[in-house]
């Protein structure tokens, strides 16, 4: 889909390019090629081609290339005057700039800018048309400039909504893919503290009674081979059960794309607005179910000790740090004064023992902000200390 989306965005871009071309054809009749406007209209296009590139390449990656956005309306409209030939053939390009510029803003910013380029344009190719036009009679003119207007209107109109059609439909599909993906990953964590869960209670039970059978064995049978027997098989029960409880607790570390998913379920339930912003690739491994924890712990301060409406969540990847803010527009004036109620210093112990730190604080704007951040990755010598 992806592609799909890239390609057709770059249909445009061929668009412009024919349009011009079929424009050039057009003007031959009308006389000799004006060559002084056309080579600067033409590398102005050339130059136009590469920033459009470089403005799809940004839409797919979420982002919004407004420098190269502002440097193509200005060719599209230099190219608008400079071009020889048939004035709607060079419009084409402020038209194929449109499509893309209301590609990521809200629906009241793409509509100020359709209506912006048709107050400029519009004008503009009325002009350059009665030019064009002058040996034309009064009721061709005025025809040609109702067309004209027309054609810029529906250029107007169409290009900047099919365009954002497309990419919305990709968008789409890709949250259904993630949501689909978070919902597998969510089914994984479920069933891996089931079977902890199950394994802890039975397995563990069994083996802390035979240890316990096995101690009793001892004691009554004194100082015979027999009790040292049953004196090994209390060493080996305790082993089993030492590292069977290491192995649980292993299995019921907490997933961090899975908890996200949970506690946005959560807020958005209690009527608070969630908002996640998160990276393309996950957290590190060793940062990632302590994270799980943060956002677990922080989110139940939210519920129980603000008023707040709105929560972001923010996960930040550098290359020196790993970085998790939860901040909400309600004070957790409690969280504050008794840092034992929240699990703050809980929390703090978690992200020391992975070189960590944790910091939680109302910020100037009403809010409060829990942060935490751990290194990125740690040396081997640093972790074996630890």
């Amino acid at each position: 889909m992806r592609r799909v989306v890239r390609w057709t965005l770059n249909t445009t871009l061929g668009l412009v390019w024919f349009v011009v071309a079929l424009g050039l054809v057009s003007g031959q009749e009308n006389g000799p090629v004006d060559w002084w406007r056309l080579g600067p209209a033409l590398a102005l296009v050339v130059v136009f081609t590469v920033l459009f590139l470089r403005v799809t390449k940004a839409i797919l990656d979420r982002r919004y290339a407004k420098r190269e956005l502002i440097a193509g309306a200005v060719i599209a409209l230099v190219v608008a005057v400079v071009g020889p030939g048939a004035p709607t053939s060079w419009s084409f390009v402020a038209f194929a700039w449109l499509s893309i510029a209301a590609i990521g803003v809200r629906v009241r910013t793409a509509w100020i800018l359709s209506i912006a380029t048709l107050a400029v344009m519009g004008p503009l190719n009325g002009y350059q048309m009665i030019v064009f036009t002058a040996e034309a009679d009064s009721a061709t003119r005025a025809g040609i400039l109702v067309g004209s207007f027309a054609y810029t209107a529906l250029m107007c109109a169409t290009l900047p909504w099919a365009n954002r059609l497309w990419v919305w439909i990709w968008r789409i599909a890709e949250e259904a893919h993630e949501g689909r993906e978070a919902q597998a990953r969510l089914a994984v964590a479920e069933e891996r503290l089931r079977f902890a869960r199950d394994l802890h209670d039975l397995v563990g039970h069994q083996l802390s009674a035979i240890a316990v059978k096995s101690e009793l064995a001892v004691r009554l049978g004194g100082d015979t081979p027999a009790s040292a027997e049953m004196a090994e098989v209390r060493g080996l029960a305790r082993t089993a059960l030492r590292e069977l409880r290491e192995a649980v607790k292993g299995y019921r570390q907490l997933d961090l794309t899975a908890e996200l998913a949970s506690v946005r379920g959560v807020l958005e339930a209690a009527g608070i607005a969630c908002d996640l912003k998160l990276p393309y690739r996950e957290a590190p491994g060793d940062t990632a179910p302590v994270f799980a924890w943060v956002v677990r712990e922080a989110v139940t301060n939210v519920l129980r000790h603000s008023t707040a409406t709105t929560c972001e969540i923010t996960l930040r990847l550098t290359s020196e740090e790993t970085i998790l803010e939860v901040r909400n527009n309600g004070v957790q004036k409690d969280a504050v004064k008794n840092g034992e109620g929240s699990g703050l210093a809980g929390l703090a112990e978690r992200l020391g023992a992975v070189g960590g730190k944790l910091t939680a604080e109302p910020d100037r704007k009403g809010g409060f902000v829990l942060r935490a951040a751990a290194p990125a990755a740690r040396e081997p010598a640093l972790a074996g200390r630890s």
